[in-house]
């Protein structure tokens, strides 16, 4: 029996879709842990392409796919995905927690009339509901999936509380008006179509434990939006980190066996905030056009760059991870130069941790280590060895400096297109 947890090093899109995909071919189950549908995981089987945002990647290879209590759901969302699924001849097998949190319709109303709100200073939410979902998890306010399952238990925490969000919602200047009734009827709708998958996931991952199952533990975004250790208040709401895992799942810190970080091999951000290493060039525009940088779940441009060691050193430390896995080491195909981030300097001082204050991390330059770039990987590498020498050289100085191992290297979108360290 073996618990794997794998999670983003960056600010998501690091590729977490396909590590995933990968390692749960030895999986039994594969677990959701925090976030909701603002994260998209991509995964491409032959010339078939998944995109998920709810669902846990590993129903794929037809694995039990959990959503943990520390996901926010938008019913709407999972049903059409799950829909989609079998569609496309995929009956996923998927457990939902009693306990996770659900978004919904003045959740997402007030996301939009925030963002709008705050104009030039707004966040760069995805606008499905996250932020003002998780808000009212912590204020005590939340509806969980459990409150959808009986009718007259959601009837009275709506009472309470749409009148309060539509007060909110004119505040920003709202004129739409929520109608209790209609809202009652829908989820509790939604309630009896997800009926059969809710349960107490936590007794259940613990039953498995028992039984020396395999399970993997899948992050959404990537550890710099985590709410507390990201670049806030350009950050998600949910903890992205390792330790959010233990929280958003009812697993034991003692029971996860080992850590795996998911690096891609530059940088990509999307939304607002400081990104020290963005490149506004045609380097930039290269790693976004050949990397097919565009959000999964918002279709929005990443904002690409050089790898940033600061950051990572930064986000294995926070989250012990154990071992990397790279991704889109291909993307770097072609480029005469290719250069990482060692540290910044803010005026005269080195950083070489990262710093918390993003007043400052926006006026930090960083400092770079060139490499020779090479012409092209041949997407059939089987070993390390296969690489050209300067990928090889380039793989063993992100090695050396994170103090970390490569386990996984991926050269491509297919499941074969992976090196096994």
């Amino acid at each position: 029996m073996t618990v794997t947890l794998i999670i983003g090093t960056q600010w998501g899109d690091e590729g977490k879709g396909k590590i995933v995909d990968y390692y749960a071919e030895k999986s039994d189950y594969v677990v959701r842990f925090q976030g909701g549908n603002n994260a998209g995981h991509t995964i491409k089987v032959g010339s078939k392409v998944y995109k998920l945002h709810l669902i846990p990647s590993g129903v794929i290879r037809g694995k039990t796919g959990v959503i943990g209590n520390g996901v926010v759901v938008d019913p709407e969302v999972l049903l059409q995905e799950m829909e989609k699924l079998e569609n496309n001849g995929i009956k996923p097998r998927i457990l939902i927690s009693d306990r996770a949190n659900v978004i919904m319709p003045y959740h997402k109303l007030l996301d939009g009339a925030e963002e709008k709100y705050l104009g030039k200073k707004s966040i760069g939410t995805t606008k499905k509901g996250i932020g003002p979902c998780y808000s009212d998890k912590i204020a005590r306010r939340g509806i969980r999936i459990n409150d959808l399952l009986d009718k007259n238990v959601l009837e009275e925490k709506l009472k309470v509380l749409v009148p309060l969000k539509q007060k909110i919602l004119e505040l920003y200047g709202f004129e739409e008006k929520l109608d209790t009734r209609e809202i009652l009827e829908k989820y509790t709708g939604y309630g009896q179509k997800l009926k059969p998958f809710v349960t107490d996931t936590s007794l259940e991952l613990q039953k498995a434990i028992a039984e020396k199952r395999n399970i993997l533990l899948e992050g959404a975004q990537g550890s710099m939006l985590d709410i507390d250790f990201g670049t806030y208040p350009y950050v998600t709401s949910s903890n992205t980190v390792a330790g959010g895992a233990c929280t958003g799942s009812g697993i034991s810190p003692k029971q996860i066996d080992e850590i795996i970080g998911v690096v891609k091999a530059y940088t990509t951000r999307v939304g607002s905030g400081p990104m020290v290493t963005e490149l506004k060039d045609e380097t930039g525009k290269h790693l976004q056009e050949k990397g097919g940088e565009f959000g999964t779940t918002t279709n929005r441009p990443r904002r690409c760059g050089w790898l940033d060691l600061v950051v990572l050193r930064y986000t294995c430390r926070i989250s012990g991870i154990d071992k990397l896995a790279i991704t889109k080491l291909d993307v770097l195909d072609g480029l005469k130069t290719i250069k990482v981030c060692t540290h910044y300097l803010y005026g005269n001082k080195k950083f070489e941790n990262f710093p918390s204050n993003v007043s400052i991390l926006g006026k930090c330059k960083p400092v770079y280590k060139e490499f020779k770039g090479w012409d092209c990987i041949d997407k059939n590498s089987k070993k390390i060895s296969d690489l050209p020498r300067e990928a090889w050289e380039y793989l063993r100085f992100i090695e050396k400096s994170l103090n970390t191992p490569i386990k996984i290297v991926s050269v491509g979108a297919e499941r074969e297109e992976t090196i096994e360290v």
